[in-house]
């Protein structure tokens, strides 16, 4: 936003890379939001020492020079919040780049102070408040149809508490319009309220009661969902190395999370990873509502070639912006990646400052940033009285795929969910490349209860028969390598081909078939409950003299394998009449034939 500046309140006296220092002429705040140089390049207040000011500083320094004037804001960084935010796409410090493209080309211009929202577009808004009620902060003034999937409830900031002086009649109007007057004590005027307001994005907005995730978001992902659930309002790290998915996961999460909204923070990453997003996105069809899935998703693009301090500024407009969607009352999710690229910015700026590194250089705060981050999900009771969320996955990307580097690890501290990607899988063109053995889920006792009432009551014995399983086939796996499968006996290799069996038709879930992209709860109890039918028939056979070949040779067994791509959400039943198959296959194998006499 263009912002009417008075005399300079500081001089430039050091330039290093994004971090600059100014001698003060007049006060400058911390944390308060200022304009460097003549091209008023945005930066931001990070450190006060006498009358010297540290600014980080958004945009590209170069040619800055000693003695360049410095203009203080007399506001923190903040954002805009209101209508026209779905389906937009915005920088690290909320400036819209289809805006700055059509005025600028590819190549972002330097100083450029923008409106967030468009000024001009009008809403029509439809008021839900009378003259002479007493409001306070999180109530809904009126709603406005912001996109066909969704109405944007226009809220009374926070901060507001009073009686509604008057309120603007059905009709079109602009973001910056006024539509309401509320008298408070604190003025003596009556407080305007308009379409959009804002609001400083490190500070948390507020909310009435956090409450216990006792509901999982459901990704449509059956290693997720299943293995390692994920509760709504809760938070989740996805590290992996290069070439591990993580960016192609976050897509799919993107389109099949149970979420209201999406809003996805690219944060240092390749350019062509996000250009490619702005490509399909808009031709991706929203499952929810058979419109365009950009109808209810905001992007956060900043990539690696844009300046280091706007990266690290990115997650908290995005964490703002998703707060202000809780605040209507919608479940959001949040999708971040990654948060490698983001303590790299925080470490860099780190060292600029001269501050005293820690662990692998990064800065001694490291750890005490990512909790305040990752505090901001949570399922919450809003001002306005209703139930919303704000649900967080970040991507990790440590270097050399190292589980144990600083952000992975601090992560695994903070989150609930651990969802470990592994080259090997990855190579092996198992997607999602998702680890069983190093991945946890602290939230699925919590789950239960839901998957009992709501899907079924076999899931929890289902889901641990599952996993003890593959984590017996893991450890009997360096066994075989050592004296070779034929060695082992019976059960265990029919654990080994088991474990097979649960990659390939269970595990790996195709994001380009159009029954598997997705898999509904109840089609995903199914087919592990056939699996393990399957294994426990099998044993009996095996008890009764059955060979493991002809076991593993059975028809059913490969139709199990293609169970998942044959039988779609709305074929659960037709997939329950597998059971009696397995049954029919497995009882024939290893029954010695009756004689005529007997």
């Amino acid at each position: 936003m263009t912002i009417a500046l008075e005399a300079a309140a500081g001089q430039l006296v050091e330039i290093s890379g994004s971090l600059v220092r100014a001698r003060t002429l007049a006060p400058i705040s911390l944390g308060e939001v200022v304009y460097v140089g003549d091209e008023r390049l945005v930066g931001e207040a990070i450190g006060l020492e006498e009358d010297l000011v540290s600014l980080q500083v958004y945009e590209d320094t170069s040619g800055l020079a000693p003695g360049a004037p410095v203009f203080a804001s007399g506001g923190p960084l903040a954002v805009e919040l209101g209508p026209g935010l779905l389906g937009s796409v915005f920088d690290g410090i909320q400036r819209p780049l289809a805006w700055l493209a059509l005025h600028e080309g590819d190549f972002l211009g330097r100083g450029q102070q923008v409106a967030s929202l468009d000024v001009d577009r009008l809403w029509e808004f439809q008021p839900s408040l009378d003259v002479g009620a007493l409001v306070s902060g999180g109530e809904t003034l009126g709603v406005v149809q912001e996109t066909p999937a969704l109405e944007h409830r226009v809220l009374v900031p926070p901060d507001c508490h009073g009686r509604v002086v008057d309120v603007a009649s059905r009709g079109p109007y602009r973001v910056s319009d006024v539509v309401a007057h509320v008298a408070t004590r604190s003025a003596q005027s009556p407080r305007a309220l308009r379409l959009a307001h804002h609001w400083r994005v490190r500070q948390p907005r507020p909310s009435r009661q956090r409450l216990r995730s006792t509901v999982p978001l459901l990704t449509g992902q059956r290693v997720l969902d299943t293995f390692f659930p994920l509760a709504q309002g809760s938070a989740a790290g996805m590290p992996g190395g290069f070439g591990t998915g993580k960016t192609v996961m976050q897509h799919e999460l993107c389109r099949w999370a149970q979420a209201d909204v999406i809003v996805f923070v690219g944060c240092g990453e390749r350019g062509n990873e996000m250009t490619e997003m702005l490509w399909k996105l808009p031709n991706l069809t929203d499952p929810r509502t058979g419109r365009p899935l950009a109808e209810r998703t905001i992007l956060i693009a900043n990539t690696s070639n844009m300046p280091v301090p706007a990266r690290e500024a990115s997650i908290y407009t995005g964490i703002t912006i998703a707060e202000y969607y809780r605040d209507m009352g919608y479940h959001v999710l949040l999708l971040a990646d990654s948060t490698s690229r983001w303590a790299e910015a925080l470490r860099e700026i780190s060292g600029r400052l001269g501050e005293i590194p820690a662990e692998e250089g990064h800065p001694s705060y490291l750890a005490s940033r990512l909790a305040a981050f990752y505090e901001r999900a949570g399922r919450v009771v809003t001002l306005g009285g209703r139930q919303a969320s704000v649900t967080l996955v970040s991507a990790i990307s440590p270097p050399g795929g190292d589980l144990t580097e600083p952000v992975t690890r601090h992560t695994q501290r903070f989150t609930s969910c651990f969802w470990a990607l592994d080259k090997q899988l990855a190579d092996a063109r198992v997607f999602p490349a998702v680890s069983v053995e190093t991945s946890f889920s602290a939230s699925a006792a919590d789950l239960a209860a839901w998957w009992h009432d709501s899907v079924s009551a076999e899931w929890g014995e289902l889901r641990r028969q599952a996993l003890t399983l593959l984590e017996e086939a893991a450890h009997l796996q360096n066994t075989a390598r050592l004296i070779g499968a034929a060695s082992l006996p019976d059960r265990q290799r029919l654990v080994l081909r088991l474990a097979e069996m649960f990659e390939e038709g269970f595990l790996r879930q195709s994001a380009y078939d159009d029954k598997d992209a997705s898999c509904s709860p109840s089609r995903q109890v199914e087919l592990l409950s056939l699996l393990l039918r399957y294994y426990h028939r099998a044993l009996e056979a095996i008890a009764r003299g059955a060979h493991v070949g002809a076991l593993w040779d059975l028809p059913i067994v490969t139709t199990l394998l293609r169970a998942k791509s044959m039988f779609g959400d709305a074929e659960v039943h037709d997939l329950q009449q597998l059971s009696t198959v397995i049954d029919q296959q497995c009882g024939a194998v290893g029954r010695t034939p009756t004689s005529p006499s007997a």
